[in-house]
């Protein structure tokens, strides 16, 4: 079954743009919300996560800080 992948970025992250390669390399659907143009997601995922740095990925609602393949891995297999 495949998990729900929300992702928060920003247009011109590195970091989010290498998380975007990463999950389409694997084709893994995901829901993009670009933080620049959505203000009040951007607000909703600092006050919940406290973390103003992005990507932010919540995978069925476990919320992970940056771009890290190791934990995206674990979270999506688990």
């Amino acid at each position: 079954m495949q998990k729900t992948i929300k992702i928060y970025t920003l247009e011109w992250c590195p970091h989010c743009n290498e998380l975007k390669s990463y999950l389409k390399s694997k084709k893994l659907e995901f829901e993009n919300i670009d933080v620049e143009d959505n203000e009040d997601a951007a607000e909703e995922i600092v006050e919940k996560t406290g973390q103003e740095g992005f990507p932010i990925i919540d995978i069925d609602g476990e919320i992970l800080i940056g771009f890290d393949k190791n934990k995206i891995e674990t979270l999506l297999n688990s």
